[in-house]
């Protein structure tokens, strides 16, 4: 098998059937009859599963992983790279916004460059405004605070060799952001700028403001300790603060005993600022100690309800 191509199912309906065509067209190009497609059912609550058994029916190519619910995104990628098999592995959304025919893109980039990942990166930005300008800067902190570099911007679409697969297949975190995993584990990667077709206003996007603050926060306690070190510093600043100022009220009142202490505002200030301060610590220290809770368990990141594989099931 010279190519998987590999794609999850959520809400999906309106794409299979166009996204299985072009990727098909574009795969037999690249590689002739040897490859597969391999569609990771995540739970998908329209009828994405039932088009793409239909879809299985008429090309043998397709193989289906069923999950038992929705794992998430970044869970079902990892199950549909799991059950690829070729020296090359494709990774790409199905929802058309990045487009199968840059898979000719990939390989001769990575035939000219040696690489063994290549990966899209956005050019320009498809969603709004406000949202870019929270992605720039969350890519930059986030960037700052890891030892690990990640790029800016990446997309899911990336062309795999085997051994990059198996590799990142070995990462055994059970809380996973896959764009530092992709990043963390190394080999030689490099990007190609490309350009995302926006989708249609009526299609909403599965990843809500809830989802997205969860991946800030599993980015951030993934792959850095920053917060941690920043709590750190913090507190030892309000503790030689402190300090400092019940050296100068000592001082103070040894060379005026007539002085009365008061301020009701300050006290409140003094009072709201640390309490503020140990709340937010405590609450970053919460995230990393809820990650431990979840990686502890060592849940398996995904349950395989069933596998179909020219129309049959195991």
């Amino acid at each position: 098998m010279k190519l998987s191509i590999v794609s999850t199912l959520y809400r999906s309906t309106p794409f299979i059937r166009e996204f299985h065509r072009r990727v098909s067209f574009a795969a037999f190009q690249l590689v002739g009859d040897e490859f597969e497609i391999v569609f990771v059912n995540d739970g998908s609550p329209d009828d994405s599963l039932k088009l793409a058994l239909d879809l299985q029916a008429t090309d043998s190519h397709i193989q289906i992983v069923d999950l038992s619910r929705n794992f998430g995104h970044h869970a079902a990628i990892t199950a549909g790279l799991a059950h690829s098999k070729g020296e090359r592995v494709l990774l790409m959304d199905c929802d058309l916004e990045e487009q199968p025919e840059w898979l000719a893109l990939f390989a001769e980039k990575m035939q000219d460059s040696g690489a063994d990942v290549v990966f899209g990166v956005q050019e320009e930005r498809v969603a709004s405004g406000l949202s870019n300008l929270f992605g720039e800067i969350f890519w930059s902190a986030l960037n700052v605070m890891s030892v690990v570099r990640i790029p800016h911007n990446p997309m899911t679409c990336r062309l795999m060799t085997r051994r990059y697969v198996d590799s990142l297949m070995a990462v055994g975190d059970r809380v996973l952001y896959l764009a530092g995993t992709f990043a963390w584990t190394g080999y030689t990667q490099t990007s190609i700028f490309l350009k995302k077709i926006p989708r249609p206003k009526t299609q909403r996007s599965t990843y809500s403001l809830g989802r997205k603050l969860m991946q800030v926060v599993d980015s951030v306690s993934s792959f850095s300790v920053a917060p941690l070190t920043l709590i750190f510093f913090i507190g030892l600043l309000i503790w030689l603060g402190s300090i400092f100022f019940a050296v100068m009220l000592l001082i103070k009142k040894v060379l005026s005993p007539e002085l009365v202490l008061s301020g009701f505002t300050s006290v409140m200030l003094s009072i709201w600022f640390l309490g503020g301060t140990t709340i937010l610590a405590h609450g970053i220290i919460g995230m990393y100690v809820a990650k431990i809770f979840q990686e502890v368990k060592r849940r398996p990141l995904y349950i395989v309800r069933s596998i179909y594989k020219g129309g049959n099931s195991e």
